[in-house]
């Protein structure tokens, strides 16, 4: 993935207003530490700071066709380029190995429906000159993996500015707003239009298929293989849980598959990262003696991958909390509290040389796995959480996981967020999923992957093929990530909160802070901090705060360990 900064039918002189341009585009930079590009034409300007993982040597954008009447940046990974290639009407000459230039040219043929058939994560933002005046187009994918943000300065409206972080606008913009996930930007009306429809995405249409452990497991092993396309080294995240160690699992299994079968260009997918690099890299990280570190131990021993044990210290872990504010753009409490221990393991990772990661993100919103799904006053509402938890995900985990990695160049691909894996688990009925005292959270997913669950359904050739992972892993209890990287970490945290704000600063927080007032002196902390990087108002309304389902009866700390489920709960 990469940064990319636009902006379109700029007001003023682009040829002076190149070098201020380039400076905001800067300031993404550590998402494309490998490249910049600029293109200058009429009123607008397109920028890229590029992070390599495909077409390494051909890729440098923003893309242009022969005529340079289109004008393309892309921050993200189209994992079926080669099959969008092959469906093109007319033969097209491209100019790199990129799995991006595809958008470009699909996009001449089609124009906006191009957005539907991409299966990817992405962010891209197109001029097309063909038209008077040009035409801005710009997507964001299906689920919100990639971030992206849209603003406008009230003086000058119909100048759009574009970018990957909202560091590039806070200061350039008055009004700035997330783009939507799932959707594309048009210049013709200045409107957003929905193009990802699934049956599914309708909270109130409730499932009704039953589960199928096979379609399951086949779905999400083909969501790995085709995220394995890289030219670059590549590993995985693995806290030891339930997520990271199935994909670590499925990983393995396929990086073996396809470097023992040389004739795998003939695939849609891209798979050469496993070709080139068929040993798997795991990491983990953790307070000394966190729980996610020994089962990430096991799980890696077992798996047999080469493995990267990281520690940090609580104070290393507090002296990091301003810049994993600065880089989150957010102060919800849930996810600064998981992205530090991730944005301290994405350092570490970036210095071995890897450059892609896959990670587990996204299940627990599919498959009800956080601990107060435990509490779902029926089927139906289990359901509807779920649906909405995915919808929001793009402001909570894949925020997460784009940002505290990107924060150092390194990218995470999520496997559990596959389009067409999705289309599969989320028409599962809720009936199939819903947990108890008696039935483990994701209890579905793990016996899909369970060789002694006989209704999985496996053939003699996968029984032979032996577990995907150590029964007491498979079947471990949901750890959040901030809990699982030490218990001590939370409640550091809080007691640092404690220290720094005091009790007459709380009282007042409302006068303080008016909008979306803190409810903590954790969540005052984070508050502070944000808007020493982001005073302006503008920067308020993309930040939205994760919290459980108080109204079922649980509590309202995200922590995992303060819903009594869990087995070390305080």
């Amino acid at each position: 993935m990469c940064g990319i900064f636009c902006v379109y039918n700029y007001h003023g002189d682009t040829s002076k207003y190149r070098q201020r341009a380039l400076d905001l585009s800067k300031r993404v930079r550590h998402r494309g530490p490998d490249w910049s590009g600029c293109i200058v034409t009429e009123n607008s300007i397109f920028c890229h700071e590029r992070l390599a993982i495909v077409g390494i040597d051909t890729g440098a954008q923003p893309l242009t066709n022969d005529d340079e009447t289109i004008v393309l940046t892309v921050n993200g990974e189209i994992y079926n380029h080669k099959k969008l290639e092959a469906e093109l009407k007319t033969p097209v000459k491209f100019k790199t190995h990129s799995d991006c230039e595809v958008i470009l040219h699909t996009y001449s043929e089609i124009g906006t429906d191009v957005c539907a058939k991409l299966d990817g994560m992405f962010s891209w933002a197109l001029l097309d000159r063909r038209t008077q005046p040009a035409r801005l187009v710009a997507a964001r994918d299906p689920i919100g993996i990639t971030t992206l943000y849209l603003g406008r300065v009230s003086a000058h409206p119909d100048t759009v500015y574009i970018s990957s972080e909202l560091k590039s606008l806070n200061e350039e913009c008055d009004q700035i707003e997330e783009f939507p996930p799932g959707h594309y930007f048009d210049s013709t009306d200045g409107q957003f239009h929905r193009y990802f429809k699934p049956d599914w995405w309708v909270p109130e249409r409730i499932a009704t298929a039953p589960v199928n452990y096979r379609d399951l497991r086949l779905a999400l092993t083909a969501a790995v293989r085709k995220r394995l396309m890289a030219e670059v080294p590549y590993g995985v995240l693995l806290s030891g849980g339930l997520d990271s160690s199935l994909i670590s699992s499925i990983a393995v299994r396929e990086a073996a598959r396809i470097s023992a079968n040389a004739q795998s260009d003939a695939e849609d997918v891209d798979t050469r990262g496993a070709r080139y690099f068929p040993r798997m890299h795991s990491f983990s990280v953790g307070l000394p003696g966190a729980p996610d570190l020994i089962a990430a131990r096991k799980v890696a021993k077992f798996l047999k991958t080469a493995h990267h044990e990281f520690t940090y210290t609580v104070q290393e872990g507090h002296d990091a909390v301003a810049d994993v504010i600065y880089h989150l753009e957010t102060y919800d409490v849930t996810t600064v509290r998981a992205s530090t221990p991730m944005y301290l393991m994405s350092r570490k990772i970036k210095s071995t040389g890897v450059k892609m990661v896959l990670s587990g993100e996204g299940s627990d919103e599919v498959f009800g796995g956080y601990l107060y799904f435990h509490y779902a006053p029926s089927a139906d509402e289990f359901h509807k959480e779920t649906v909405k938890r995915v919808h929001n995900l793009h402001t909570s985990d894949c925020l997460r996981a784009n940002k505290s990695t990107m924060a150092w160049g390194l990218e995470a691909r999520v496997p559990f967020l596959d389009k067409e894996f999705l289309q599969v688990a989320m028409n599962v009925r809720p009936e199939d999923k819903l947990c108890s005292k008696e039935i483990m959270e994701k209890a579905i997913i793990r016996r899909a992957f369970d060789v002694d669950f006989a209704d999985a359904g496996f053939t003699p050739e996968e029984l032979a093929q032996g577990p995907y992972l150590p029964r007491d892993v498979l079947w471990r209890q949901k750890e959040q990530f901030s809990d699982g990287v030490g218990y001590s970490w939370i409640d550091s945290l809080k007691e640092w909160a404690a220290s720094s704000v005091s009790d007459e600063a709380m009282a007042g927080a409302k006068e303080r802070f008016p909008y979306d007032t803190p409810e903590t002196k954790e969540a005052y902390l984070y508050r502070q901090i944000f808007e020493q990087h982001f005073p302006q108002k503008a920067c308020l309304a993309s930040v939205v705060r994760w919290v459980p389902r108080t109204d079922w009866g649980c509590s309202a700390d995200p922590s995992g360990r303060a819903q009594k489920i869990h087995e070390q709960a305080y």
